[in-house]
């Protein structure tokens, strides 16, 4: 029968061989997560928003509205006409498409005319967040691509409620027009503030360089 350790000092005395336990070191999980696996991940988010938004583009206004003009006539849908429209290219695409044309326009708005402002926004809030370290720069970067994503949802509501109208009203028709401009000219904005958010971050890094080499000399 195996003896207890008090047993053993009490019989040998304070000589008497004590086994000895060792505990298993404790892992902590947490240790595992740098700040660079945290940034790569970051990019690689990054990297997918900028595929995903660059297809959600080539789909939506490259591929589906181009194919509409087959059920137009060969007019243009109004979401492709980046200097606007009046109310007599309304009246005129109204005509020469018929209700099921329409629809078609309006399931576009609600799937991939959704999906690209959504995604885009999302992706441009990331990069902005990732390269520019100044709050207030940060955000005011930010208000572009939400202004975008906003202003493209809200100009695909317009269009099809101009579209579906009974009769062609003029402000329907202007709001959906300078609607359309304004998601043009933001699309464009938040693509000059993601190449400057990009050119801060290398900025940045390149900057960071030159003092750790100085702190390991």
């Amino acid at each position: 029968m195996a003896k207890t350790p008090a047993q053993r000092i009490k019989k040998h005395g304070a000589n008497a061989a004590v086994p000895q336990h060792y505990l298993p070191s404790v892992i902590n999980p947490s240790t595992s997560r740098t700040p660079k696996k945290a940034q790569n991940n970051g990019n690689l988010i990054l990297i997918a928003g900028v595929v995903v938004s660059l297809f959600l583009f080539w789909y939506l206004h490259l591929l589906t509205l181009n194919q509409l003009t087959q059920l137009s006539g060969g007019m243009a849908m109004p979401d492709s006409l980046v200097g606007g429209f009046d109310q007599g290219f309304v009246e005129q695409l109204r005509t020469a498409m018929d209700e099921d044309a329409r629809g078609q326009l309006n399931y576009v708005h609600k799937t991939a005319g959704m999906l690209f402002p959504l995604i885009f926004g999302f992706t441009w809030l990331l990069l902005i967040g990732t390269n520019v370290a100044r709050k207030g720069l940060r955000w005011a970067l930010w208000t572009v691509p939400l202004l975008f994503a906003a202003v493209k949802l809200w100009g695909n509501a317009a269009i099809d409620s101009m579209m579906s109208a009974a009769t062609v009203d003029a402000g329907q028709v202007a709001l959906a027009s300078g609607l359309t401009v304004a998601g043009w000219a933001l699309l464009v904005l938040s693509l000059v503030v993601g190449g400057a958010a990009l050119f801060l971050g290398r900025k940045r890094a390149s900057a960071a360089v030159p003092t750790t080499g100085h702190a390991q000399s």
